[in-house]
């Protein structure tokens, strides 16, 4: 009778690890390349730093005023991909507090010689 138990047993185990063995996972390792580090760290950085700007009073009291919740903008600024992220991080610097300074004091040279030419100003007096 122990015999049979034992026999029983066995059976039941084998049927269990067999069934068990379709079920194995097989996990995927590999070296991680400097590159891949060097993009997910670059990645962090632009996230970083729009969120830093992000968080500043004026900005978010643009948003307030424009009906955008801060936190969608957070949600939507991690689903960026890459390229996306560098092409807003770009555009976020060539911003600059005063606007285009260059592109002003050319407007006010252009003004100053229209109207020296038309004659209202006397202003590139010849000496």
């Amino acid at each position: 009778m122990n015999t049979r138990k034992a026999n029983g047993f066995v059976v039941r185990l084998v049927s269990v690890a067999l069934i068990c063995a379709g079920f194995t996972q097989f996990a995927f390792a590999g070296a991680i390349s400097s590159q891949y580090l060097a993009d997910a760290q670059a990645r962090e950085a632009n996230i970083a730093r729009i969120e830093v700007l992000l968080a500043s009073e004026s900005v978010a009291q643009q948003f307030a005023a424009l009906g955008v919740d801060v936190d969608v903008v957070q949600e939507r600024i991690q689903g960026l991909s890459d390229l996306e992220l560098v092409t807003l991080q770009g555009q976020l610097d060539e911003q600059v507090a005063g606007g285009n300074a260059l592109g002003l004091i050319g407007a006010v040279f252009v003004v100053l010689m229209i109207l020296e030419l038309v004659g209202i100003t006397d202003i590139f007096k010849s000496f």
